[in-house]
């Protein structure tokens, strides 16, 4: 069991390091040119050189990309003399737009993030394997056609469309929540209600999405299950079917889920692109957005690392709970 997760720690450092150096090569060599893009326009040729020193684009790319990743373990400077800014660690750079450290902004845009991707997970989740779990016990009955039907309506819904229609009718014609923003982004700052009511809607959002994708296969892994020798035998036994349903058939049905699970929210913690852009909230999806819309390559950087990270990091966690959930996995 040590010995994977060792091996596992190690792969996730080395994927971050692959992971770093050819997302740093497609931004740095491409046919842009960043000291242009920091200047802005009416910049001259000289002001051009000098910001490509400033930040040292002057320098070989292998030279630049070691700058960088010692920047992120133990921070580094721009400029020189009297004109040198510190950048500690962790360093993703200035942003070209605004000359703000890369970090600062991602952790600004992060709670937001955070909070609709594990706000909504938790509730597609709970509601998915639910339908699924009812759909697949009274599998061909009203119920099981029922939450078929849900399903199929779910996710046959974009969130641009459930997210205006949920502000429409929640936040303008009705007025039962303010309008979503990020004033009230903050858990710890704000307090849960300003919170909750901050992001209610795109959780209800996002979990009409994910929620039918869940709900079909809870259903389908649960049929499949509640057919093996395990579960007759357990039946055999005299066990009680609350306990096969719940200790043995749902617990070996949900295996495939967690892989699934563990990417979509290591994806949405990278960045909830459209809910954000729908529900005007600043997170890391905005700010992606944003830093391409302005050719911020430093805020593209470090946001495109932190979304790989989540990533990765997903498939660590994935890897490490199919030991809890299913007991037929065995870790070396």
């Amino acid at each position: 069991m040590y010995r994977f997760i060792i091996r596992r720690l190690l792969a996730l450092v080395v994927l971050l390091l692959v992971t770093s150096f050819l997302t740093f090569g497609l931004f740095i060599l491409t046919p842009s040119n960043p000291a242009a893009l920091a200047c802005g326009k009416g910049c001259t040729d000289k002001r051009i050189e000098q910001i490509n020193h400033t930040l040292g684009l002057d320098d070989p790319f292998l030279v630049q990309y070691g700058e960088y990743m010692k920047g992120l373990a133990v921070g580094r400077d721009f400029g020189s003399g009297t004109a040198t800014i510190n950048c500690p660690a962790p360093c993703f750079g200035r942003s070209f737009q605004n000359g703000e450290f890369v970090y600062d902004v991602i952790k600004r845009a992060m709670p937001i993030t955070f909070s609709i991707a594990v706000g909504a997970a938790v509730l597609w989740l709970v509601v998915g394997v639910t339908i699924g779990v009812v759909s697949a016990l009274y599998k061909g009955r009203f119920a099981d056609k029922t939450g078929i039907g849900l399903s199929l309506i779910g996710v046959s819904l974009p969130i641009p469309f459930t997210g205006l229609v949920l502000i429409y009718l929640v936040a303008i014609k009705y007025a039962w929540l303010p309008p979503p923003d990020s004033t009230g982004a903050s858990l710890f700052k704000d307090g849960f209600t300003p919170w909750w009511q901050t992001f209610i809607l795109p959780w209800i959002a996002l979990a009409l999405l994910y929620s039918a994708l869940y709900a079909r296969l809870t259903r389908a892994n649960m049929i499949e299950t509640m057919g093996e020798d395990f579960i007759r035998t357990a039946r055999a036994k005299g066990l009680p079917e609350r306990t096969v349903i719940a200790k043995h058939g749902l617990r070996a049905g949900l295996t495939p889920l967690v892989t699934i699970f563990g990417l979509d929210l290591g994806g949405l913690l990278g960045g909830t692109v459209l809910t954000e852009a729908v529900f005007s909230l600043q997170g890391l999806g905005f700010t992606a957005v944003r830093a391409v819309l302005g050719q911020d390559l430093p805020m593209i950087l470090g946001v495109t690392l932190f979304a790989a990270f989540f990533i990765i990091f997903a498939n660590l966690v994935v890897d490490l709970l199919y030991a809890f959930i299913d007991p037929r996995v065995r870790l070396d």
